[in-house]
């Protein structure tokens, strides 16, 4: 019996999911003092304190 390949769908699927669970894993809160503790020169904190410029300025 030969290999079956995914369909195109589930493919996606495939990638939405893993690509899901690694945005999850990036912007979950992490606890003071751990190890996977998230740089301040990260990407997230990069738009998190752009986010939060832009909402005191719109107030």
């Amino acid at each position: 019996m030969g290999v079956t390949r995914l369909k195109r769908k589930d493919r996606r699927n495939k990638t939405v999911s893993r690509v899901e669970v690694q945005f999850l894993k990036l912007g979950r809160n992490i606890e003071l003092g751990s190890k996977n503790k998230m740089s301040a020169k990260g990407q997230i904190a990069k738009n998190d304190e752009i986010l939060n410029k832009l909402a005191a300025d719109a107030k």
